[in-house]
């Protein structure tokens, strides 16, 4: 299984530089062991407000169980917190866990920035099935042509409500507003609401480390 986790550290006051400097360094060693393992497939930075330290990871693990015990191993854990979700297949899911490994070794437009969109689709009551049956096989064909083109990364399943799907996306994009115009043109998107999250590279990432 995989999974999204939201690693939020706080430094206690007064704590030496040279302790958080040793920390970090077996943080970053830690990562790529566990990226050598299989169970951390990516990291990035979200938007972080002044003092603030976050840090967004792809994490796999045969159960939460595991997947607990792969968090408490890393050094920053000792300062940290970690909201997790958890992410199911999704039918339009461009990439295979080893086809992911092996796309982290292509990105190499460095001019694109990666974004997270979580998408949340309520079908209308009364809604006709054939007319649903229909934009779901052309969203499903239109996230084919995205992945062809390289925009559309990686698309996860999400827990929903009844009435409502939800899905987490992986997207590049050389800007935000080229993203949006990308949303626009999902079959679903009149029924859809979007929460984007821009992403910057984390000097961690296993990624990066491939590039």
């Amino acid at each position: 299984m995989e999974y999204l986790v939201t690693m939020t550290t706080r430094v206690p006051e007064g704590t030496p530089d040279e302790t958080v400097q040793n920390v970090r360094a077996r943080e970053a060693a830690r990562a790529r062991e566990l990226a050598a393992q299989g169970h951390l497939l990516r990291l990035w930075r979200p938007p972080l407000q002044p003092r603030e330290w976050r840090t967004l990871g792809l994490f796999a693990a045969d159960n939460e169980d595991q997947l607990e015990h792969v968090l408490a191993s890393m050094p920053l854990r000792v300062w940290g917190t970690d909201q997790v979700t958890s992410l199911s297949a999704h039918p339009n899911d461009p990439a295979s866990a080893r086809e992911q490994s092996n796309a982290a070794e292509t990105l190499s437009d460095e001019k694109a920035t990666e974004f997270l969109t979580t998408f949340t689709v309520t079908i209308p009551d009364g809604a006709d099935d054939d007319v649903v049956d229909d934009l779901s096989i052309r969203e499903a064909q239109r996230a084919h042509q995205l992945a062809q083109q390289g925009k559309l990364v990686r698309l996860w399943a999400l827990p929903a409500q009844t009435g409502t799907s939800r899905a987490l996306g992986l997207w590049r994009a050389q800007a935000l507003s080229e993203l949006r115009a990308i949303v626009k043109s999902l079959p679903l998107d009149p029924w859809m609401t979007t929460q984007t999250t821009p992403l910057t590279e984390h000097p961690n990432d296993p990624a990066t480390a491939v590039r």
